[in-house]
């Protein structure tokens, strides 16, 4: 699956990428943001994500800007799912990239993609020491949801309070 936004391409990943994948995401103060990622992020940790087959109701898109030598990863964005079953958005930018509005821009068009592919509801989350992520999910609409909640982030190797959104996905209109 791709998709096209102003600036961006969006893709999957292919394990060729893993090398610009590992460039781009190995910094400690990107990883320690997400759930997932680990702190060392390796290059077998880059090749296992980029090798990573797709799930067509929860993919992930590496972000690619268009270049004059072909094209450069800026960050990644996609679905996945929660604990409890639930759709969940999360994304990451470069370091180099940030404050130019590509997580917005990225988390825009995967939030149709998830309204297209049958999510009727998305969740995501921030860990409360990244006021820019907050930023970004309130510009997206997200609707908080009480207060900060313990969540693991592998990056950080414990628990770490997060606060937690969610967005009703209107479904597509069906035309007869």
């Amino acid at each position: 699956m791709f998709a096209r936004t102003e600036r961006l391409l969006l893709r999957p990943g292919w394990p060729e990428d893993w090398q610009a994948l590992f460039n781009a995401i190995n910094d400690e103060g990107i990883v320690c943001n997400l759930a997932r990622a680990p702190w060392p992020y390796t290059p077998e940790v880059a090749k296992e994500f980029a090798a990573k087959p797709q799930d067509p109701f929860y993919p992930n898109f590496f972000l690619t800007l268009p270049t004059e030598s072909g094209s450069q990863l800026v960050g990644c964005c996609g679905l996945g799912e929660t604990d409890q079953g639930e759709a969940e958005i999360g994304y990451w930018i470069a370091r180099a990239h940030w404050g130019q509005g590509y997580a917005t821009e990225a988390a825009g068009a995967v939030i149709e993609i998830a309204r297209t592919i049958g999510h009727r509801q998305l969740h995501c989350g921030h860990f409360i020491d990244n006021p820019a992520s907050q930023r970004v999910i309130e510009k997206l609409g997200f609707v908080q949801q009480g207060p900060a909640v313990l969540r693991y982030s592998a990056g950080r190797g414990k628990d770490v309070p997060c606060m937690e959104y969610v967005m009703e996905l209107e479904p597509l209109l069906q035309v007869a």
